[in-house]
């Protein structure tokens, strides 16, 4: 990983951190981490939804990999990560990753310097689909958990 603090960048790294930009790069990501984060608020305080959402896969036993996503936000907003990583491993480190880039975000209008991550696109298409096997191989092992009817926090 290469680190930038001047104007010249190193490269031959996979990822660059750069400290030096004077204004977002995307500012669509702080809007929608700032969304999420609204959400997950609005989901703490009135709860998991009684309406069911699922599709006919999910009655056939095929997890996707973001099922168990609205409880395990939930669990997290309450403090209970342990059965929140078990839900869906990924939703409270969405929800870290939010916070970061809202903290980011306000940092950047604060200081008028903005952190920008670059790495090339292949490797974060690659990188985002591991990931998604991964998560989808997991979910699909807890297919008792995540059909069970939702008792509560």
């Amino acid at each position: 990983m290469g680190f930038t603090t001047s104007s010249g960048a190193r490269p031959a790294s996979w990822m660059t951190v750069s400290l030096t930009a004077r204004r977002p790069e995307s500012p669509v990501w702080t809007w929608l981490a700032l969304s999420g984060l609204l959400g997950a608020l609005v989901l703490a305080v009135v709860g998991v939804p009684t309406v069911d959402l699922h599709g006919p896969l999910h009655y056939a036993g095929i997890m996707d990999p973001f099922c168990g996503a609205t409880r395990s936000v939930y669990l997290t907003m309450h403090g209970q990560w342990e059965s929140a990583l078990r839900y869906n491993a990924a939703a409270p480190l969405m929800l870290v990753v939010a916070a970061g880039l809202a903290l980011r975000g306000a940092a950047g209008w604060w200081t008028g310097r903005w952190v920008l991550v670059r790495m090339p696109r292949r490797a974060a298409i690659a990188l985002a689909l591991v990931a998604l096997i991964a998560l989808q191989f997991r979910q699909q092992t807890n297919v008792a958990l995540l059909t069970a009817p939702w008792t509560g926090g």
